[in-house]
């Protein structure tokens, strides 16, 4: 369970810290006190995270050559993602969703973290990765703790250190990497495959 939890953590988090959400919380996080833009985000993605290991509980219910299928393919689609789109473009959404909502006080400014990840999250690579991550290891538990987990540490960083951060390291170097990473998922699913049918 540990491995999963770990493997889960470290894919969800290089997939998520170049994404637009991870501007829109260095944005908030800037313009309102961190801690409410923290735990408003947290939230969020806790809560798409549950909803995303529930899909992927169902899709586990496959017979194991499509699920490898759906598995590599949802590799690659996060590959191209990563690699293929443009940082500016990230940043640009990031920025929009950030300032589409005002925060106020400090249960607002939660509250108006939690509806800007919440939407922007739907349907996001994240959640469908997650849902991926369960079918690949039939562990929903581990995936949840693991992806979870990622995310909050992707908000608290956006909250409370996301301008430093992206000085040190730039996001579109963090998101080359996932990009590689991904795509070596996707080949090494592949492989699987045709060595199950051999």
């Amino acid at each position: 369970m540990l491995k999963i939890i770990l493997i889960s953590l470290a894919l969800q988090f290089l997939l998520e810290l170049p994404d637009k959400t991870m501007i829109a919380m260095i944005y908030m996080g800037t313009r309102a006190h961190p801690f409410p833009v923290f735990v408003g985000g947290a939230l969020a993605f806790i809560a798409h995270m549950g909803i995303a290991v529930g899909a992927g509980s169902l899709l586990t219910l496959l017979p194991h050559t499509p699920k490898q299928i759906v598995i590599a393919t949802l590799f690659f689609v996060g590959a191209a993602y990563l690699l293929l789109k443009s940082e500016k473009e990230e940043e640009e959404e990031g920025e929009r969703e950030a300032q589409a909502e005002h925060p106020g006080k400090r249960f607002r400014e939660a509250l108006t973290a939690f509806s800007v990840i919440f939407v922007g999250e739907f349907g996001d690579l994240t959640q469908i990765q997650a849902a991926n991550l369960t079918v690949k290891y039939h562990n929903a538990l581990a995936v949840f703790i693991g992806s979870s987990i990622a995310l909050t540490l992707i908000s608290f960083m956006g909250a409370f250190g996301g301008r430093y951060l992206v000085r040190v390291l730039p996001l579109a170097t963090i998101r080359k990497i996932g990009g590689v990473v991904f795509a070596g998922m996707g080949i090494w699913t592949v492989v699987q495959i045709f060595q199950h049918h051999a």
